[in-house]
Parts: C-alpha cells; sequence; structure tokens
C-alpha cells in the first residue's frame, strides 16, 4: 500500500513548467464547465424567445378570431338579411302557393334527352365510287 500512496504523491507532485498537472486538469474542467453553462443559457434564451413568439401569436390570433366571430354576428343580422333579400327582390313565399302531394308528379322537372350516339361505319370498298359521285367538278365551283 506504501508503494501505491507513494505512485499517486508523485503524480500528484508533478509539475508542467511550475504548475502541478492535477491544477492544469481543475482548470480546463471549470473552463469546460462555464462553456456548457453559457451553451445551456443561450439554448434556454433561444427557447425563450421562440416561446415568446408562439404566445404572442396565440394572442393576436384569438384577437382574429373575435374579430371574425363579431363580423359573423354582423352580417347575420336578420334585419340586414331581410333588406338584402328585399333589395334583390325576394319576398317570403305567400300561404297559398304551397304544394300538395298530388301535385308533386307535375313539379317534378322534366329529364334531358339523351344525346344520340352515331356508330362510325367501316370503310368498305365502294366508298371511292360514293366520294366521286359526290364531288363537285371544278368548272361547277
Amino acid at each position: 500500500m506504501s508503494s501505491a500512496v507513494a505512485t499517486l504523491n508523485r503524480l500528484y507532485a508533478w509539475k508542467v513548467r511550475g504548475v502541478r498537472w492535477i491544477e492544469i486538469i481543475g482548470l480546463l474542467l471549470v473552463a469546460a464547465m462555464v462553456f456548457s453553462v453559457y451553451l445551456a443559457k443561450a439554448a434556454a434564451a433561444r427557447e425563450g424567445a421562440r416561446i415568446a413568439d408562439l404566445e404572442r401569436q396565440i394572442t393576436e390570433n384569438g384577437q382574429r378570431v373575435r374579430l371574425l366571430r363579431a363580423e359573423v354576428a354582423r352580417l347575420e343580422r336578420p334585419d340586414r338579411l331581410e333588406a338584402l333579400s328585399r333589395g334583390a327582390g325576394l319576398a317570403p313565399v305567400d300561404v297559398h302557393r304551397q304544394a300538395t302531394a298530388e301535385s308533386l308528379p307535375n313539379l317534378a322537372p322534366i329529364p334531358e334527352p339523351r344525346p344520340v350516339v352515331i356508330a362510325p361505319t367501316p370503310p368498305t370498298a365502294a366508298a371511292p365510287a360514293v366520294e366521286a359521285a359526290t364531288s363537285v367538278p371544278e368548272a361547277a365551283r
């Protein structure tokens, strides 16, 4: 055990240019801790700024939602809608213009006719003769 203690004492007393190596290692560890604390504070400041920006956006969006809800309430006012409908020539339906169950088939829309599709005819040997018969002479043009 005395040899181990002697070895540790020699390592502890070992000096580099008059400074013990344990002090150099301690100083390097302190510098590393200061640097890591600086990095942690910088990262925390960035996150804090990001959180503040998000909170500001949430507040602005809340205000925008309140303004839009107020605008919807203003646009959906019954007296405003009634004035617009009267200006467009719309009026409430007359009570006497109600349809009965018997008159519903007469009110059904008439279906539109289907388009007629003509199938193409296959070419035949008589086709050149038909073209010659239907062509207009040069002098008639």
